[in-house]
């Protein structure tokens, strides 16, 4: 028999045993991680729908006690609740003014000096710092986070208050008195200032990790074209990092605001706990989170336990509203930056 096809008589039964049997044995394996991976991939799912699923009902659940919590004070004051100034639980009168008007107060202030702190921060250990040390200071920093806030209101009253009394306010007083923000000093330290100033401390780590990370973002190409133009550091900090991560720093001080208006130990430790509006930063003051904190656990009444849910109600309106915002921020804004 002759053809083009006669060297191909009889390969077909040439077929190497062990070659055949690696294969069937690869192709089993194969099937059997295919199995394993369908398995593992529908249990993934169902835990994160368990997860989600968990956080959604915890969330609910607590919404739910808020209000059933605050019926009461819903009843007999209404949304005017928010807007009435007076606290007297003798006189079973109550409102949120006077406690909002604080927690906006050291919150803004405190996170106005953590903004730059942090920002500063971040762009050192980013941009300047050498490797060893970055990676020394960093931790450092975010360690700031992890200090208890008794413990931060400890440092609080038995040295920042005194330090601020004498060697801040008192100052702010000679030169700005004339201006109602910095008015005269009380005697102890106990103020919103330094409410302010221990939030301060609690929320310069969230800033300065979140800027840090943000700042890295920046491709090293255009710091690089920026410095080869002849810009200085600076200017390219201007020119490039800053102008392009501005909604990512806005986010961050966002996140560090919504800290700041939660906290509770720490501020009523330092802050003087009277409900009063003032003018004065010297002067002392409340917040919402404060005074729960203080007296959810001796109400003289049952409107008093019922006006204090309704105070973590607007609480929570507050800490929901700013982490919307940062969310709308950052979908929105972040997108254009790089447009």
């Amino acid at each position: 028999m002759s053809g083009w096809w006669w060297p191909l008589r009889g390969y077909s039964a040439r077929v190497d045993p062990a070659s055949s049997a690696a294969a069937l044995a690869g192709r089993t394996r194969l099937t059997r991680l295919n199995r394993v991976d369908r398995v593992a991939s529908r249990a993934l799912r169902w835990l994160a729908l368990l997860g989600a699923l968990i956080v959604s009902l915890g969330l609910l659940a607590i919404v739910y006690q808020v209000i059933t919590g605050a019926s009461l004070a819903l009843h007999r004051f209404g949304p005017g609740f928010v807007g009435r100034q007076q606290w007297s639980p003798a006189t079973n009168q109550f409102g949120a003014l006077t406690l909002l008007y604080g927690t906006l107060v050291t919150s803004v202030f405190g996170v106005a000096i953590a903004a730059v702190l942090g920002v500063a921060i971040g762009l050192f250990l980013s941009l300047m710092a050498p490797r060893r040390v970055a990676a020394v200071v960093g931790p450092l920093v975010e360690m700031l986070a992890a200090i208890p806030s008794v413990v931060l209101g400890l440092v609080g009253i038995y040295l920042i208050a005194p330090f601020a009394l004498h060697n801040i306010e008192a100052p702010l007083h000679r030169a700005f008195g004339f201006i109602p923000l910095f008015g005269p000093p009380g005697t102890v330290g106990n103020s919103d200032f330094t409410a302010s100033l221990v939030l301060v401390i609690m929320v310069v780590p969230i800033i300065a990790a979140l800027t840090r990370d943000i700042f890295l973002t920046v491709p090293r190409e255009l710091r690089d074209g920026a410095e080869a133009l002849g810009a200085t550091r600076w200017e390219m900090i201007r020119g490039v990092v800053l102008s392009t991560t501005p909604s990512g720093v806005v986010v961050a001080c966002i996140l560090g605001f919504g800290r700041a208006i939660g906290e509770a130990i720490a501020v009523t430790q330092v802050i003087g706990n009277i409900t009063q509006v003032s003018a004065n930063l010297f002067a002392r003051g409340d917040t919402l989170a404060s005074l729960i904190a203080n007296q959810f656990l001796t109400p003289v009444s049952a409107l008093h336990t019922a006006s204090m849910f309704y105070l973590g109600m607007v609480l929570f309106t507050l800490e929901l509203s700013t982490i919307l915002l940062a969310r709308y921020v950052s979908r929105n804004f972040g997108r254009r930056q790089w447009a």
